[in-house]
């Protein structure tokens, strides 16, 4: 099994994405909201930046991301990964995201136990 792992930049296609996940037989996982490094780095007044570097990140906007945690079969990976960059596109583009995986050792609590 693996954890795969999805942080979106793109959050207005989250909606379009977990329709194209459970199309492709994904009916589970979790998704949170993030934010990214640079808004944090912007909030932390005692750091020393810049003036036009701190305006260049400043924005009227919250930069926000959503993570999707995935924990799957390791034969529904490439399927996920798949229908992931359908709906995204490709990852190489700027703010767009990462994604990547974990091997899972155990899992409990899905229906059944899983121990490598």
């Amino acid at each position: 099994m693996q954890l795969l792992v999805l942080i979106l930049k793109k959050v207005d296609l989250m909606e379009h994405l977990i329709r194209e996940l459970a199309e492709a037989g994904v009916t589970g996982g979790t998704i949170l909201e993030g934010t990214g490094m640079a808004q944090a780095l912007i909030n932390m007044e005692e750091l020393p930046m810049f003036g036009v570097l701190r305006s260049m990140l400043t924005s009227d906007e919250k930069e926000t991301c959503k993570l999707m945690l995935l924990v799957l079969k390791d034969e529904q990976v490439m399927d996920t990964r798949n229908a992931i960059k359908n709906v995204i596109g490709d990852m190489k583009e700027p703010n767009t995201g990462i994604m990547f995986s974990i091997p899972i050792t155990y899992v409990e609590g899905l229906g059944e136990s899983y121990d490598a």
